[in-house]
C-alpha cells in the first residue's frame, strides 16, 4: 500500500500542471454543487471557489511556513505555474480577443460613459484607501488602485510598474473581495437599482467592471442577463489595464 501511494504521488508531482487542472476542477465542482444544494444559487459557486482558495492557499502556507500557499505542497506545485503570470496574462488575452468593438458600439453613450466612470472612480477609491494606510509612491497607489479595479487589473499594472509583490497581492486580496461583494449582493440590490433589464445589465457591468462578479451576480439574478453585464465588464478589464501603467499612473505620480 505504502508503494502505491509512493507511486502515484511521484506521477502527481512528475505531472503537477495537470494535477493543479484536476485538483481546481474537483474544487469548482464542489463550489458549485455547494450553490445549487445549501444555498440555492444565491451564493454563486464562484464565490464559494474563491473562497476555498483563500482557505486552502492559508492551510498551505501554515503547514509548510512556505510563501506560495498551497503550491508549496510539492504534490501541488502545479497551482504555483497555474495561477503565475504567464496563464494569467494568456487569459487576458483570450478574454480581449472575445470581444468585438462593433457589440460594445451598441450599447451606446451609456456603457461607455459607465465604462470609463467605473473604471477611474474604482482606481481613486483605491488609491485613496491605499494613501490613508499609509503608501505614498505612485507605483504602490496605483496598483492597489488597480486592484480595487478588478484582481486582474492590480497585478497587471503593479507588474508593469515594478511594485513590491506585497503590494501586488493587496491588489489581488483587493480585487477578490470587490469580486465577492459583487457576487454576493447583486441579486439583493438589484430590485432597487432596476437590474431587470438589458440595458441596466451593460451599465452595471460597466459600472463594476470585475466580471467574474459581475457574471456570478447576475446568474443568480436573472441570467438572460448575464452576457449583457459580462460584455462591458470584460471590456472593463481591458479598458483598466491599458490605463493603469500608462495614463493613471501619469496622474498619480504627477499628484503626489
Amino acid at each position: 500500500m505504502t508503494e502505491l501511494l509512493e507511486a502515484v504521488q511521484a506521477v502527481l508531482v512528475k505531472y503537477s500542471l495537470v494535477t493543479a487542472f484536476a485538483v481546481v476542477g474537483a474544487t469548482v465542482w464542489f463550489s458549485y454543487l455547494i450553490s445549487d444544494r445549501l444555498t440555492r444559487g444565491r451564493l454563486h459557486g464562484s464565490a464559494i471557489a474563491i473562497l476555498l482558495g483563500l482557505l486552502l492557499a492559508y492551510v498551505g502556507g501554515t503547514l509548510t511556513g512556505g510563501k506560495k500557499g498551497i503550491a508549496d505542497v510539492e504534490v501541488l506545485s502545479g497551482i504555483g505555474i497555474m495561477g503565475g503570470a504567464m496563464l494569467r496574462d494568456l487569459a487576458i488575452v483570450a478574454t480581449a480577443f472575445g470581444v468585438r468593438m462593433d457589440e460594445f458600439r451598441k450599447t451606446g453613450i451609456s456603457g461607455i460613459v459607465s465604462l470609463l466612470a467605473g473604471v477611474v472612480i474604482s482606481f481613486i477609491v483605491g488609491a485613496c484607501v491605499a494613501f490613508a494606510f499609509g503608501y505614498r509612491d505612485a507605483a504602490s497607489l496605483t496598483t492597489i488602485g488597480g486592484g480595487a479595479a478588478t484582481y486582474i487589473v492590480g497585478p497587471v499594472t503593479g507588474t508593469a510598474l515594478g511594485a513590491e509583490s506585497e503590494v501586488i497581492a493587496l491588489s489581488v486580496a483587493a480585487g477578490l473581495i470587490k469580486s465577492m461583494l459583487v457576487m454576493i449582493m447583486t441579486p439583493f440590490v438589484a430590485p432597487y437599482i432596476g437590474l431587470d433589464n438589458p440595458r441596466s445589465a451593460l451599465i452595471f457591468g460597466g459600472l463594476m467592471g470585475t466580471t467574474s462578479g459581475v457574471a456570478g451576480g447576475l446568474a443568480a439574478t436573472d441570467p438572460e442577463l448575464v452576457p449583457y453585464g459580462a460584455m462591458t465588464a470584460t471590456f472593463y478589464t481591458g479598458l483598466g489595464c491599458l490605463l493603469g501603467p500608462s495614463v493613471i499612473f501619469l496622474v498619480v505620480r504627477a499628484v503626489v
